[in-house]
């Protein structure tokens, strides 16, 4: 008789701060161009990466919601640039609405008037850009666990770093129970669409949000959560010191890198700011009275995931010193918009997390159920 099948060796998680440093990567590439065609290829990627890599989380359904939310901002970016008018020139009318008039004191503003091709082409790139770098948030916000990103965060930043976590998960449960409360309400043949059912949809929703938030503050208040531990002063006043200089430092660094006659100054002063804000950091931890169960390893797929998103940013920062025009495409005169290669070929750099080895975390396995079969005189016959 054989035996049971070998288990499948377990891949440890992804380090959640790794899928984060991969998505502001894209967000910062998809800040850098509005050609439609990089950004459709940036959200692409991202959505990619999310299907292959997604956990059985409700979390991961969460990247649906911010594609419409995107798809949702060029509608409304579209709608304004209609009714009150583009700053950009255009010689292509496509139609002309009633123009309603205005008083002296509000020049340079219409509403109404002339709705040229240049106008709207010029609105949607913008939006464009503005629902990518959307996706590429929620492809993070899919793909890493905020419970495990708070595990990661330095001891001094553990108190605002459970609030920004609780403001992060508030978009996926909220997806989740919009999701539960709309399936329940099909099965009871009441309508979930249209005003109404918005409203009758909204009521649950809200309170089941309420009662999570009632059971997370009385779970942490169980935990002992904001309890500190016991430090000498002259340790707070050098945290506090180290703190506040170290971001001093950090702006006047960076000032300094912006300005054409701080660039003598502008490193030193930033590694300098750095140096004393994470000192700081690291003194401040030592009033947290909290230990981490299995804290997540920075390995080599965390690199190179980290790394895929840095050099995604990179690259696109650094064709928009060679290939400015392919990156911007102009709307006056109207033009087709080019895929440039080696742009687009950095982009596809974001598709190294989707080829790691190993496989996301799998769903709760449903049992399956097994009837028994009927007696042949109760089977139903089939002429």
């Amino acid at each position: 008789m054989a035996g049971p099948p070998p288990a499948r060796p377990v891949t440890p998680a992804l380090h959640a701060g790794a899928w984060w440093i991969w998505a502001l990567g894209l967000a910062a590439a998809a800040s850098r161009t509005t050609n439609p065609l990089l950004l459709a290829l940036l959200v692409a990627v991202a959505g990619y990466v999310v299907a292959v890599r997604h956990a059985a989380a409700p979390r991961s359904r969460s990247y649906a919601a911010f594609l419409k939310l995107g798809l949702a901002v060029i509608a409304v970016r579209l709608v304004f640039a209609v009714l009150l008018g583009s700053p950009i020139p255009g010689t292509h009318t496509l139609f002309t609405l009633p123009e309603v008039p205005l008083p002296h004191w509000a020049q340079g503003v219409r509403i109404g008037g002339r709705v040229t091709a240049e106008g709207v082409v010029f609105a949607l790139y913008d939006a464009f850009k503005l629902a990518a770098l959307l996706a590429c948030v929620g492809a993070a916000n899919a793909l890493a666990s905020p419970a495990r990103l708070l595990k990661s965060l330095p001891g001094a930043l553990y108190e605002a770093g459970v609030a920004v976590v609780v403001a992060m998960t508030f978009a996926p449960n909220l997806v989740a129970d919009v999701q539960r409360v709309r399936a329940a309400r099909r099965l009871r043949g009441r309508p979930d669409r249209g005003f109404r059912g918005l409203l009758q949809v909204g009521l649950p929703v809200l309170e089941g949000a309420l009662e999570r938030s009632v059971a997370l503050a009385a779970a942490m208040d169980a935990r002992g959560y904001g309890r500190t531990a016991e430090v000498p002063p002259a340790v707070r006043r050098t945290t506090s010191a180290l703190t506040l200089g170290g971001l001093l430092g950090v702006c006047a660094g960076t000032y300094g890198l912006l300005a054409d006659q701080g660039a003598g100054y502008g490193t030193p002063l930033l590694a300098a700011g750095l140096l004393a804000a994470l000192a700081g950091l690291r003194l401040g931890g030592r009033r947290s009275v909290r230990t981490r169960y299995r804290p997540d390893r920075w390995d080599a797929r965390a690199w190179l995931v980290s790394g895929s998103g840095a050099a995604v940013a990179a690259l696109m920062i650094w064709a928009g010193s060679y290939a400015p025009g392919a990156l911007h495409p102009p709307a006056v005169p109207l033009t087709t918009p080019e895929l440039p290669l080696w742009p687009a070929a950095s982009v596809l750099l974001g598709l190294v997390p989707a080829l790691l080895p190993g496989s996301p975390a799998p769903s709760p396995a449903v049992p399956e159920q097994r009837t028994a079969p009927l007696p042949s005189s109760r089977r139903s016959r089939t002429p």
